[in-house]
């Protein structure tokens, strides 16, 4: 448990070291292509951005495709889009952050917002929002969760794009074959999960994630399943509260009993694509993966509902975190990256966006548009966040250590506790331990 908390204390000391060198940067100059600090400037207006992309390869297209729209209505202005792998993208950041190349403007998501914000990487966005013709365009919930994130000043940082919601995909081919019910409990679930399960046929009731990103989805189960609605109690965690315990061990004896044995090492896209390939019924995943499944099966073949209710029909899911766009403080051309982050955030090109990736706009009008009423799990995502039908436990995405613990330090541990060689206590005792610490040390900070 030690080499875990000096592993997260070493993450801590790492973001203090990025601020120490990004003054450096400052004060040694800037060549004006990114960097590692310093101020930038608000430019011309015109010329080149570099744009990067938080997930790269998968939303490729669809951002090559808004660029195109916008240097037509932006002819003096040039996007050089860099496309960076979502397992990839924080690394890449905090090492331009520390040693120079970060772009003009990038994906930024909640999750690792306070981490950049808290190495003075972003630039603040509340006065620009205020004199955008956005201002009073984009939902409010979104930039509430963004200023949140964004390590406790109540700034903003990035510009909300989309909302995500976890989705459990489901084969109704396969269930109604089977004569099994909807999963829409978790006790539907888990017997659905057993009853598809042929394993000498090579088929499987669901597929779990045991590589990157494993994390936020073991914690929704768990919640889910718990029915706790809170990740504080007081200055303390409930991730290893008894009953989260109970249903850690339950979802993580799905393993190779009902699951393919890939899980193992499989992050979203490979975990998505076993699910595409057909012989498998459930999948946890998010609003994302939606298209890759309409193109795999059609509409007819599958649904994307909300998490599964407990006991009760309480519903309870953790905080996807919102996604968004950055404007890096040491750009030296902002008002060209910022016009780029206000075109994206347009009406036509927000929801031309999400439609592509299939979630919910952030733009107010965009989410009004035919489509999101067509695919229904981004409708039924957009309904079980307003109809108070489910409890949202927040995850604190306002820890700058939030992505190291939640990641790197403890995704090896959770494959541990899938192939039996660790215990689910032990394994959310010492994510507790971590995440305690983490929060005292916020606190002090920011008293």
């Amino acid at each position: 448990m030690k080499i875990s908390i000096r592993r997260s204390r070493r993450a801590a000391i790492a973001v203090a070291l990025g601020s120490v060198l990004a003054l450096t940067t400052t004060a040694c100059g800037d060549d004006g292509s990114g960097g590692g600090g310093g101020e930038g400037a608000e430019g011309s207006g015109k010329g080149k951005i570099v744009f990067w992309d938080n997930n790269g390869g998968v939303r490729t297209d669809i951002w090559k495709e808004i660029i195109a729209d916008f240097e037509k209505a932006h002819p003096d202005i040039d996007v050089e889009y860099v496309g960076i792998s979502s397992t990839e993208y924080q690394s890449k950041v905090d090492t331009a952050i520390q040693g120079g190349g970060l772009p003009d403007v990038g994906g930024v998501g909640a999750a690792m917002l306070a981490g950049f914000s808290a190495q003075g990487a972003l630039e603040p966005l509340d006065d620009r929002l205020a004199g955008s013709p956005l201002n009073g365009k984009l939902n409010e919930d979104m930039l509430t969760s963004m200023k949140a994130a964004g390590g406790g000043d109540g700034t903003l940082y990035s510009v909300p794009t989309s909302a995500n919601n976890g989705v459990l995909y489901y084969r109704t081919d396969l269930f109604e074959k089977a004569g099994l019910q909807a999963p829409t409990t978790w006790e539907a679930f888990f017997t659905a999960a057993n009853e598809l399960t042929d394993v000498k046929r090579n088929r499987f009731g669901y597929t779990i994630r045991g590589g990157a990103g494993s994390i936020a989805q073991a914690l929704d189960a768990m919640y889910g399943q718990s029915g706790i609605t809170s990740f504080w109690e007081g200055d303390k965690t409930t991730v290893n509260d008894p009953r989260n315990i109970a249903a850690l061990e339950k979802y993580a004896a799905l393993y190779k009993k009902v699951t393919p044995s890939a899980d193992l090492n499989n992050d979203f896209t490979k975990m998505v694509a076993q699910w595409d390939s057909g012989t498998i019924g459930m999948l946890n995943h998010n609003l994302g993966s939606y298209q890759d499944h309409v193109k795999a099966f059609g509409v007819g073949k599958f649904r994307g509902i909300p998490q599964p209710t407990g006991p009760g029909g309480k519903r309870v899911q953790v905080s996807n975190p919102v996604d968004g766009l950055g404007l890096f403080k040491n750009s030296k051309n902002k008002e060209a990256a910022w016009k780029f982050i206000e075109f994206a955030l347009s009406h036509e090109e927000n929801s031309k966006f999400n439609e592509s990736a299939g979630q919910v706009p952030a733009n107010m009008d965009a989410a009004k548009d035919p489509w999101v009423a067509k695919a229904e799990p981004t409708k039924l995502a957009a309904q079980v966040l307003s109809d108070g039908s489910t409890t949202i436990v927040q995850l604190p995405y306002y820890l700058p250590d939030w992505n190291t613990i939640s990641k790197a330090e403890n995704e090896p541990n959770f494959q541990k506790v899938l192939l039996g060689t660790m215990s689910a206590k032990k394994f959310l005792d010492g994510l507790a331990e971590q995440l305690n610490e983490a929060q005292a040390e916020w606190k002090q900070r920011n008293q």
